[in-house]
């Protein structure tokens, strides 16, 4: 007997955890997770702890950008039989991170499937098309025949390392003349498009018969970081043993508005090379490309201190989070402090790519491929971005340039169109006032919301190509949702009106109707969602006081539709005062059988299914001033 018993309550509580989990599904359906993590923590409480409902749990905190609580749960998640899917580790490795456990956020990662510093399986068909209605690009007119690259803003100069002095020395690499560094005045930063008026840069001491590229400039403009061939005192090329001229980085000061005092950095060495030279915003430290021993790859990109005596502190390299085994350099840091450098030793479209990393901002490891138009299946390299944050300059020896590297101005621009639209009680068709209105991207979370004024009426600004949902809400309505699907036209005019529907009408609370299995009383998982919205209209009023009545229709033994309904009234009732909502709040709840049919539909009268549906109701009653 006491087996017995223990086997009818443990069903009970699987049948339990079982109700609450598919109430759980309708709101998460609903993108309601609040709500959806109330019930489906009460299926782990009633001893549900599978894989679904923990990882379920999980999304909904990670849709809440609720970090702690989503890592709990995927942690949980992780722990069972079934483990986690790809997305799952994905979204608890985001969720580590936003909690600051980076560490641990990329153990996780390593579990990806073709994993490599990324944190997903890479997309090279989305890559190829990644910015293709945001960025413009435009191959510069100063560009020739030969390479020009790495161009550098600072103030009104255009500085660029070019090999167009056809008087030059020939460098036998490429057969063209060895570069040397030229400028010109701009009066803004996109009138560089079309400038003609290019000179050598104002110097006697900087420009050589051998390589002179790559610059980055102090803030206060007085100081000029470039790379330049290593050269013996009279300014020949000097060679290691096995005869190769390698780079280093030296420095300029400007005096009367011309480069001079060049000095050679200590960092430098004759057997190995130093180049590719940028500040940080803050002109505290230097970061540069070398090919010298202990790093992880054929180039690494490094860093050193700038000292406030004008010394250097000893280089570091940026490590595994950045290196790779293959080559990394042209490193440059925006005024946002972004990282962007070039690599071959990641996943790209095709030799140099240009990638990105906030490791400067909040250690984040996370190195992303910016995609075309600044990738292609060929170099690209030296990307700089002027402080404006949406212009800027990248190198690129692409078909359909001028020369054997080109360089290319960029303008960032979103595609994007307005969704606008007003809010409506769907019975009067009156507007609706203070109604929140939340625009859900297409992964289920809420990214923006607005509340509408005296015009009811809201706006979105929302990108091109994308699908969205909006979701109407305001108190005792039920909510509207309306799905939004954008074009790729520019500045289009979506119109989505919203009509919630109201929960009181002529002091009763209306819901959907509430339906029951076959000659049971037990509240299912549909009805339990729809009287959520009586709980919700109660806990809007707290003073409120209602009674219940329940119907059948006609068919069926009279006594028995009585017994019926009024079962499922009382059911009814101790659903939502399990809810919380006191019980002195319910004054009765009775069924009236068929007592109190609203049409024709007696007994033996001909009806349709839909006449006698009409017949079939629950009725929420408000019988005081609640106000």
């Amino acid at each position: 007997m006491k087996t017995k018993i223990t086997f009818l309550i443990l069903f009970f509580l699987v049948l339990c955890s079982f109700s609450q989990k598919r109430v759980a599904d309708k709101f998460f359906k609903n993108y309601s997770y609040i709500k959806a993590a109330e019930f489906y923590e009460k299926a782990v409480e009633k001893g549900d702890s599978s894989t679904y409902v923990l990882t379920r749990l999980g999304d909904c905190y990670y849709n809440n950008s609720n970090s702690e609580k989503a890592t709990k749960w995927y942690r949980l998640a992780a722990k069972t039989d079934k483990g986690l899917s790809s997305e799952t580790i994905y979204k608890y490795a985001q969720s580590l991170r936003s909690a600051g456990q980076y560490n641990k956020a990329e153990e996780w990662l390593k579990k990806l499937p073709n994993n490599k510093k990324s944190s997903t399986k890479i997309d090279y068909e989305k890559l190829k098309t990644l910015n293709k209605d945001s960025v413009k690009v435009s191959n510069l007119a100063i560009n020739t025949k030969n390479s020009d690259f790495g161009a550098y803003v600072h103030n009104n100069k255009f500085v660029f390392a070019s090999t167009k002095n056809k008087k030059g020395r020939i460098y036998k690499w490429n057969n063209e003349p060895y570069l040397d560094l030229y400028e010109a005045l701009i009066d803004d930063i996109k009138d560089v498009k079309n400038i003609k008026n290019v000179t050598p840069i104002k110097s006697s001491e900087i420009n050589t018969s051998f390589h002179e590229s790559n610059i980055a400039i102090t803030s206060d403009g007085k100081t000029m970081y470039f790379t330049r061939n290593n050269l013996t005192k009279r300014k020949k090329l000097d060679y290691d043993k096995k005869g190769t001229s390698h780079l280093k980085i030296l420095k300029a000061t400007l005096i009367n508005g011309n480069w001079t005092n060049i000095k050679e950095l200590p960092i430098n060495d004759d057997i190995h090379s130093n180049g590719h030279p940028a500040l940080s915003p803050d002109d505290k430290t230097l970061y540069f490309t070398s090919d010298r021993p202990g790093g992880y790859g054929l180039t690494d990109i490094y860093k050193t201190a700038i000292l406030p005596n004008g010394s250097y502190g000893e280089p570091i390299n940026m490590g595994e989070s950045i290196n790779t085994s293959g080559r990394e350099m042209f490193p440059f840091v925006s005024k946002q402090y972004v990282f962007y450098f070039s690599s071959d030793g990641y996943q790209n479209l095709g030799f140099l790519d240009i990638f990105k990393s906030n490791l400067l901002k909040n250690n984040s490891s996370e190195v992303i491929n910016m995609g075309a138009p600044f990738n292609s299946r060929y170099d690209d390299f030296s990307f700089f971005i002027n402080k404006d944050n949406q212009t800027g300059y990248f190198s690129s020896n692409r078909p359909k340039g001028k020369g054997h590297d080109d360089i290319y101005g960029f303008e960032s621009y979103k595609c994007k169109q307005l969704l606008k639209g007003k809010t409506f009680d769907i019975k009067t068709d009156e507007i609706l006032t203070n109604t929140l209105v939340e625009l859900i991207n297409n992964k289920g979370k809420v990214i923006n919301n607005f509340t509408t004024g005296l015009d009811a009426s809201y706006s979105f600004e929302v990108d091109c190509n994308s699908k969205y949902k909006l979701r109407g809400s305001k108190k005792d309505y039920k909510e509207d949702f309306k799905s939004v699907i954008t074009t790729s036209i520019r500045n289009k005019e979506i119109v989505k009106n919203l009509y919630l529907t109201p929960l009181i009408i002529d002091k009763e609370i209306v819901i959907s109707p509430i339906f029951f299995d076959f000659d049971k009383s037990s509240i299912r998982s549909d009805a339990a969602f729809e009287l959520e919205y009586v709980v919700k209209v109660l806990k809007n009023h707290p003073k409120m006081i209602i009674k219940i009545e329940s119907h059948t229709d006609s068919r069926g033994d009279d006594n028995y539709n009585e017994t019926l309904s009024d079962k499922r009234a009382k059911s009814t009732r101790d659903y939502i005062l399990s809810r919380g909502i006191e019980s002195s709040r319910i004054e009765s709840a009775i069924g009236f059988g068929e007592k109190q049919l609203v049409n024709k539909c007696i007994n033996n009268a001909i009806c349709t299914e839909e006449e006698h549906q009409k017949n079939r109701r629950s009725k929420f009653i408000i019988i005081n001033d609640y106000n």
